[in-house]
């Protein structure tokens, strides 16, 4: 939490034809016209025009999204809602089927299309489409789009990862925390702007409140629709309702994305089957789990393979970006024992250095240690939730934490951190959402021992929203940087974290913008980090 080092980002490289922002920007637009002759798909082989009946009005306002790239396809997602905002949560559509017709090509204008079919939706699915393709050339980039009827969707762009070891550099934006009614959502537009490889989504995609449940700091701008949510219906609408948003939108479709919930997806600080006030029973909260999930999976570009069972959804997965890097998604609500010290902010018990206490589970520690010990890859990336790092937010005497991180569950950590030495790993860089703010800092092999190693690196990225404005200072934050001498930066603004992978250096540029409560704010790197290879910790640029 130092004082806020700002840097203005350089201006782009003019180009000599239309940029690919701006050509998906076209595309965002024309789709949501009714398609003219000469634009629309061509029928596919077999297929009589899409068969069941397309709903009546444009079906694509919730645009469209790709996401677990691979080094043979990825997932092409899109979900039909005429109207978007039903109470049903159906969008319109009702009971009714329909089928929807995807291609996916190597340019933007489909003269070189490579694969074409056919899905069919219906309202067991939330009438999402969820297209799992396999067979593409790696490390491509590729253009898709869909059509319903008549009725022709954006054009999204995606890609492939690179083949087996291949060092293909990687640019990766990442972001967490996006509240609707907190500010307007235009961090997902300038993260478009930037026209990533890959975007990661840590978490808090949506909050679950009625309108003006949680207000922030200024006001709120705007407001939910519907009730605080639980029933499927209910996630279905909210799901909708931020989807509709034009610069959310513009980011699902400039790249593929890597998706994990924290807890705002469901409830707050909720802790496997534990929500976030138990002393007021929630005897629906098993339901409540169950329709959370079913609509995060409808509304996700995610696999068949991540599709929930009940209460059960298998989040936690690795992918990988050729020899460049490994992305171990982690999931910190699923399987986590009950936050200590009553979950109270800024406190500190013996509960909470239990040893058998698990932020991830025993299983998938057991996972996180078998995939580092298996890894070969250049970079290990571990895209998580909440604080990694150690944070005493008591200044002087005494000590405070926040029990909802990994601060509440510290042997936990200390495994995680274990199995990566015990693997010889080559780089470590820890991703984190959850906290509505910028932060940096070097992960030692134990917090509390002033001697002990560097052995990686933590990035936390700011909300898109959450928190409103922000600020750029803050009272306690030399305090906070005198108790926690590993942290090396922190900013109280809105945005995102852009990193660069190469072979020899990892780079992370803070993105920042000085307000979110307005709409049409400029963003800006305010402090620029490099982690060499081989060389745990963080390097100011």
């Amino acid at each position: 939490m130092t004082p806020d080092a700002s840097s203005t980002a350089p201006s782009p490289t003019p180009r000599s034809r239309p940029s690919r922002r701006a050509v998906l920007r076209t595309g965002l637009v024309a789709g949501a016209a009714l398609a003219v002759p000469g634009t629309v798909l061509p029928a596919v082989a077999g297929v009589a025009s899409a068969g069941p009946a397309a709903p009546r009005g444009n079906p694509f306002t919730l645009g469209i999204a790709s996401g677990e790239p691979a080094p043979d396809g990825m997932v092409l997602w899109t979900r039909l809602a005429p109207d978007p905002l039903a109470e049903d949560g159906l969008g319109g559509i009702g009971g009714r089927y329909t089928d929807v017709e995807w291609e996916i090509a190597a340019d933007e204008g489909f003269r070189q299309v490579v694969r074409r079919g056919v899905e069919t939706t219906g309202p067991e699915l939330g009438h999402s489409v969820h297209v799992e393709l396999a067979g593409l050339k790696a490390g491509r980039e590729y253009f898709y789009r869909f059509r319903a009827g008549t009725e022709l969707s954006p054009t999204g762009r995606t890609r492939t990862s690179p083949p087996g070891s291949a060092m293909q550099p990687l640019t990766m934006c990442f972001t967490s925390c996006s509240q609707y009614e907190h500010g307007f959502f235009t961090a997902y537009a300038r993260l478009a702007e930037d026209e990533p490889d890959l975007v990661l989504h840590l978490g808090d995609y949506l909050y679950e409140y009625t309108a003006d449940d949680y207000v922030a700091p200024g006001g709120n701008v705007r407001d939910h629709v519907g009730p605080e949510i639980e029933t499927l219906a209910n996630y279905r609408q909210r799901h909708a309702q931020y989807k509709t948003d034009a610069d959310l939108q513009a980011a699902h479709a400039v790249a593929p994305w890597l998706v994990v919930w924290d807890d705002h997806e469901l409830d707050n600080n909720w802790a496997d089957e534990v929500y976030e006030n138990p002393e007021t029973p929630q005897p629906n909260f098993r339901a409540r789990r169950e329709h959370a999930f079913r609509a995060y999976w409808e509304n996700m570009p995610l696999r068949a393979a991540q599709r929930p069972n009940g209460i059960d959804m298998r989040l936690y997965r690795r992918v990988g970006w050729g020899g460049m890097a490994n992305f171990h998604m982690l999931d910190t609500r699923q399987y986590r024992s009950d936050q200590p010290c009553g979950d109270e902010f800024n406190t500190d018990c013996a509960e909470r250095t239990d040893p058998s206490r698990s932020l991830p589970g025993s299983e998938q520690e057991r996972w996180i240690a078998e995939g580092f010990a298996a890894s070969r890859a250049r970079w290990d990336v571990l895209g998580q939730q909440v604080f990694f790092s150690q944070v005493d937010f008591t200044p002087g005497e005494g000590r405070g934490f926040n029990p909802d991180a990994w601060d509440g569950t510290p042997a936990s950590r200390d495994r995680v951190i274990d199995s990566w030495t015990e693997a010889k790993g080559r780089n470590l860089v820890v991703l984190t959402g959850d906290v509505h703010a910028h932060w940096a800092a070097d992960v030692k092999r134990r917090f509390d021992d002033p001697e002990a190693p560097v052995v990686g690196s933590e990035l936390v990225s700011s909300s898109i929203t959450s928190g409103g404005d922000g600020s750029e200072t803050r009272e306690d934050t030399a305090a906070h940087l005198a108790e926690n001498p590993h942290i090396r930066f922190y900013n109280n603004r809105r945005g995102y974290v852009r990193t660069r992978f190469t072979a020899t250096e990892m780079t992370a540029d803070f993105r920042a913008l000085p307000y979110v409560q307005r709409p049409g704010a400029p963003v800006e790197s305010r402090a620029t980090f490099v982690v060499e290879d081989r060389r745990p910790g963080l390097q100011e640029a």
